[in-house]
C-alpha cells in the first residue's frame, strides 16, 4: 500500500502548541496510511512581497509551494489570534495566491484555540479563494483545547478523541475524491 503524503502547517506561533500536540495524535493515528511532513516554522518565512510573488521568488517560499504541489493533500491547523488567523499562516497563504498549489487540492482545516469561530470562518474563506478542496466534515473547530490535551500531548477529552477518528475518516474519503 502506497502512503498518502500529507502536509500539516501549523498555524500557531508556539513551540509546543495545543495545535501541534492535536497533530501529533493525528500522525500517531494514522502512521499506516500517512506519510505526514510538519511545517511548524512559519515565522521563518519573509514577509510577503508581491514584487517577488512569481519572479525572484525566495528559495524558502518556493520549497513550501513545492511542498504543497508534491502532497498528495494538506491539513491546516491553527489557533485563532484576535479573532484572525495567525500572521505567519496569512503570510504563507499570500504567498501562494499567485500560484495554483491550493487549486482542487483535498485540505483539512482545524481550528483549535480557546474560541476560534471567526479565525476558522475566515481561514475556510481563504482557501476557497485559493481554490482548496473541503467540505464541511473536512473542518474541524475545537474550541477550549488547551483542557481537552494534556502537558504530555495526550487527548483527554473523550469527545475529541472520537472526533479527530471522525475527522481522519472523512479526510481520508477527501483524498479518495482526488
Amino acid at each position: 500500500m502506497v502512503k498518502k503524503k500529507i502536509l500539516i502547517i501549523i498555524g500557531s506561533a508556539s513551540k509546543n502548541s495545543s495545535n501541534l500536540r492535536l497533530m501529533e495524535n493525528f500522525i500517531a493515528l494514522t502512521g499506516d496510511g500517512f506519510e505526514c511532513r510538519v511545517m511548524d516554522s512559519l515565522a521563518s518565512l519573509p514577509h510577503f512581497d508581491p514584487e517577488l510573488a512569481v519572479d525572484h521568488t525566495p528559495k524558502s517560499i518556493s520549497t513550501i509551494r513545492a511542498l504543497i504541489e508534491d502532497s498528495d493533500g494538506v491539513i491546516i491547523c491553527t489557533p485563532e489570534y484576535i479573532f484572525s488567523i495567525p500572521s505567519g499562516l496569512k503570510n504563507l497563504l499570500e504567498w501562494c495566491v499567485s500560484t495554483t498549489v491550493f487549486s482542487y487540492k483535498p485540505i483539512g482545516i482545524i481550528t483549535a484555540s480557546a474560541q476560534g469561530e471567526k479565525g476558522h470562518e475566515e481561514l475556510q474563506l481563504i482557501m476557497r479563494i485559493l481554490m482548496a478542496k473541503f467540505h464541511p466534515e473536512n473542518t474541524w473547530l475545537i474550541q477550549g483545547i488547551k483542557g481537552k490535551i494534556n502537558a504530555e500531548g495526550e487527548i483527554i477529552d473523550d469527545q475529541i478523541r472520537m472526533a479527530l477518528a471522525d475527522f481522519i475518516n472523512n479526510y481520508d474519503i477527501l483524498l479518495a475524491e482526488k
